[in-house]
């Protein structure tokens, strides 16, 4: 397949949202994504139509095993063959895979086997996708970018969870699980074009035996003792991973509870994950428009620390409209301290290891933090909202204890 490469010395710091080759990869990054949206609306509806209820739960869950299991490999092969590449290639097996169910429901009818073999594919193809996205902003525009692009991407997956969806729910709508899976093949179709025409630059290793290793092994036990040593890294992980264990529990099968509990229902539940997302893309928003923080270190802890105080409140707040603001804060609050993790560890990842770092990363939000849910779901069972709440609350806070606890992560910065 080939590659686009510019020289090393070419990448300039120009703001990115008047960099055509930085705006070709976010609306692919946001043509695949709202191909996922369709996707998943795709897939639980088919999974329904030709199953019970457990086993279109079933189905629904294979892709989180191979995805979490081979996350870290992931990190690796994207390292090893360059993200740009790497993208191209699980967009393309994406779409196909769709694409072929979507035919297979055209000349048949739904079945069990064929959208489990599909989400399987899905869950391994995302195993290497994930680490690869995340390596490839900081080949494609400067370190003092990487918090504009980071807002961006943000931005961009906030639209796709808002156009995916509802484009998913209206094809099933007009023609059932085969038109929403056509749809969704499509979509992740645009993104491929899109990716060859990326312009991408080699960056050389801070690491002069980043290029020692000889297997893929050895690759990846050279990616996590870089993660372990790296003084930065290393607590910044910790925090990551504390905050997604205690967000991902009360702001999604938590969340229902409640709205349940308070008699909100679903129309209620959906005002106040309005305000969530209104947040979070605010805080996108604000990282897009200014491009820097300083002091990006405390910023992210005690935006951790504050967004905990949030989600332990809004498990005792009287009414809808006070929970939309407890949500909206929430969202402002994660929001901003995703993106300044994230940008963190972009601007302080050796570039020969950023696959294996961002496959790291990844796996604590997409493989452990789920762990949470049914943990959730039976605390809340056993002891009521408010407790678990204030539980997963302290849990997310101590990931901003540790990054202002921590020198070298409270005093990081991001370039200028």
């Amino acid at each position: 397949m080939p590659t686009t490469l510019t020289a090393p010395g070419t990448a300039t710091d120009r703001p990115v949202h008047r960099d055509p080759n930085v705006l070709r990869w976010l609306g692919a990054y946001a043509a695949s994504m709202a191909g996922d949206g369709v996707y998943y609306v795709a897939l639980s509806w088919a999974a329904v139509q030709a199953g019970s209820p457990a086993q279109a739960g079933l189905v629904m869950s294979v892709s989180a095993l191979p995805r979490a299991v081979l996350m870290l490999g992931g990190g690796v092969i994207a390292d090893r063959f360059g993200p740009r590449r790497v993208v191209i290639g699980s967009d393309a097996v994406r779409c196909a895979a769709v694409l072929a169910v979507a035919a297979l429901l055209f000349l048949t009818g739904p079945g069990l086997w064929p959208l489990a073999v599909l989400a399987l594919v899905f869950g391994i193809v995302d195993a290497v996708f994930v680490p690869a996205v995340g390596a490839l902003p900081a080949r494609i525009t400067g370190k003092g970018q990487l918090a504009r692009v980071q807002g961006m991407r943000g931005l961009a997956y906030r639209f796709a969870v808002i156009f995916g969806a509802p484009l998913g729910g209206l094809a099933v709508a007009f023609g059932g699980a085969m038109a929403a899976f056509a749809t969704a093949g499509l979509l992740i179709a645009v993104s491929v074009p899109l990716l060859i025409s990326v312009r991408v630059r080699e960056l050389p290793s801070d690491d002069p035996a980043a290029a020692g290793t000889t297997t893929a092994w050895r690759d990846l036990a050279a990616g996590l003792r870089y993660v372990r040593r790296h003084r930065v890294l290393a607590p910044l992980m910790l925090a990551i991973a504390l905050a997604d264990l205690g967000f991902a529990g009360p702001l999604n099968v938590g969340l229902t509870l409640l709205a349940d509990e308070r008699g909100w229902g679903a129309s209620g539940m959906g005002w106040v994950l309005a305000g969530f997302g209104v947040g979070a893309g605010t805080a996108s928003t604000v990282l897009t428009v200014r491009g820097r923080l300083p002091h990006a270190g405390q910023v992210a802890g005690c935006s951790l620390i504050a967004g905990s105080v949030a989600i332990g409140a809004l498990a005792y707040v009287p009414s809808v409209l006070a929970a939309v603001g407890i949500a909206l804060l929430i969202g402002l609050l994660a929001g901003l301290s995703g993106v300044m993790c994230g940008a963190l560890l972009q601007t302080h990842s050796d570039p020969a290891y950023l696959g294996r770092v961002t496959a790291v990363s990844s796996l604590a939000s997409l493989g452990f933090a789920p762990l949470s849910m049914p943990l959730s779901a039976a605390a809340i069972g056993a002891w009521g909202t408010g407790p678990v709440f204030v539980v997963s609350a302290v849990v997310c806070g101590l990931g901003g204890v540790i990054a202002l606890c921590v020198r070298d992560l409270r005093r990081a910065e991001l370039p200028h």
